[in-house]
């Protein structure tokens, strides 16, 4: 396959056979050496293939491979020509992070940081298949569909304040419960508030480094030291259905005949089974919201149980991964609105998009970045130039370089404990396997993959923040 190096840190598949644009992939020589080695660059090749691909098809920095769509793919579509795809979204939809930041110091939490930590595990359901705190009823899941975050304030978890630094608001107004399978419903009843398991994970975290200060100020990071709580998870059970149901219908109804993979089955953006996947990609989007809003209404209960209160606890920001949306970009110098696919990647718009939070607006939208068990994680802010380069996007998180099956051949749960122990980092997990999944030496170079987004240009640094506490699934 051709490879044509643009420059240090921008690489391209030229348009080629049945490409209909060119594949762009945004990384180093050091990080472009674990894309080789599995089916990232052919999953970028075939997504350029489809109908209706406006540009070009983009891969993030941390990129792997994935259902379909490469981890770290992001397309957009014409809304008449072009397809909306299950495996251009994922199956973990709205997977995403949700940053909490706080009026304690790393010395004013030292002494109570296990106790918080442990407390915290307790409030927090975590693990696989888990079932959360609140077990709904079928009316209610309904709300939660379609309200999202919306539903969780108005029932008492978080505030308003939650809502407006949210993405979407907390809440995609598309969102369609009665086209939801009653498998789907059936898994999403009972894991309402649960952090799951795999990559999913909440820490206590420390500002270790601030790189800018002006628009660290505006995102409420003040200085080194300042505790951070940091959730990523996503719409658990309910949100896998959805992908499984709707890849499979899509293939009964329009077959995979002419695709250069079968796993890349879509359906025409403005078909009715098109329509219908959006608007239950959208409930399983909402279901995640109010996820994440709950766990971060319990911590906030927790420190005011453990350290006395919980002033100062605002959002900083939730930010989706793994999701579809119609947004307006520019194509050959117009408007136009285009269905966007970012699986395993993060909105980064900057400055004035009328999308971000007005508190934000004139510096641009904060990007979290996570890292892996016990590696740093990163805030970076949206910029005008992704609008060019990237569909305004960029990397959602590290990346894996090494399967699950190999992570637990190789590593074990109560060394990498020991090990982040060393280091002051306390661990809590459901599960020693987990761990040893989920080994930092599974993941990318998360230092590399951020230096990358921001010397291309697609989200620029703010701050680095590193674990004081890790809880896992």
């Amino acid at each position: 396959m051709e490879l044509k190096k643009i420059n240090e840190y921008t690489w391209e598949i030229p348009k080629q056979g049945e490409m209909r644009v060119p594949a762009r992939i945004y990384t180093s020589s050091r990080l472009l050496e674990n894309v080789k080695r599995d089916l990232t660059l052919r999953q970028a090749k075939n997504v350029a293939c489809l109908r209706g691909i406006q540009r070009i098809a983009y891969v993030m920095p941390d990129a792997h491979q994935g259902y379909g769509f490469p981890i770290g793919g992001v397309a957009a579509f014409d809304m008449d020509a072009g397809v909306i795809s299950p495996g251009g979204v994922g199956y973990d939809i709205n997977c995403g992070v949700r940053l909490l930041k706080t009026d304690y110091s790393e010395k004013d939490i030292h002494e109570k940081r296990k106790e918080l930590l442990a407390e915290i595990f307790r409030e927090v359901p975590a693990g696989v298949g888990k079932g959360g705190i609140t077990r709904l009823s079928r009316d209610v899941l309904k709300e939660v569909c379609i309200k999202g975050a919306e539903w969780a304030v108005e029932n008492g978890y978080g505030s308003k304040e939650d809502l407006d630094r949210t993405e979407e608001r907390g809440r995609m107004k598309e969102a369609e419960f009665s086209h939801l399978s009653h498998r789907a419903v059936e898994r999403g009843i009972p894991q309402l508030g649960t952090l799951g398991a795999g990559n999913h994970f909440l820490e206590i975290q420390k500002v270790s480094h601030i790189y800018d200060q002006q628009v660290a100020q505006v995102f409420g990071i003040h200085a080194a030291g300042q505790i951070l709580i940091m959730i990523h998870c996503g719409s658990r059970g309910l949100g896998h259905q959805v992908a499984s149901d709707y890849i499979r219908l899509m293939e009964n109804r329009f077959g995979f005949k002419g695709l250069p993979d079968r796993e890349l089955i879509h359906a025409p953006i403005r078909s009715e089974l098109g329509q219908e996947y959006y608007q239950s990609m959208s409930a399983a989007v909402n279901y995640a919201f109010s996820n994440r809003q709950m766990i971060a209404h319990w911590v906030r209960n927790v420190f005011e149980k453990i350290m006395g209160s919980s002033k100062g606890m605002d959002q900083i920001y939730d930010v989706c991964h793994n999701v579809a949306k119609f947004e307006n970009h520019k194509i050959d110098g117009e408007l136009k609105e285009v269905c966007i696919h970012r699986k395993g990647a993060t909105r980064s718009f900057g400055p004035g998009r009328e999308e971000i939070p007005s508190i934000y607006r004139s510096v641009g939208q904060p990007i979290i970045i996570p890292g892996s068990m016990g590696t740093a994680s990163y805030i970076l802010v949206g910029t005008s130039e992704a609008e060019e380069l990237s569909f305004s996007s960029t990397a959602h998180g590290a990346g894996r370089v090494m399967s699950r099956h190999e992570a637990l051949r190789r590593f074990r749960g109560e060394q990498i404990k020991r090990e982040l122990e060393s280091k002051g980092i306390e661990l809590k997990s459901t599960s020693w396997k987990g761990v040893a999944e989920e080994a930092s030496q599974a993941y990318k170079d998360i230092d590399e993959v951020v230096k990358v987004s921001h010397e291309v240009g697609i989200g620029k640094l703010v701050a680095k923040v590193t674990p004081v506490g890790v809880m896992k699934g």
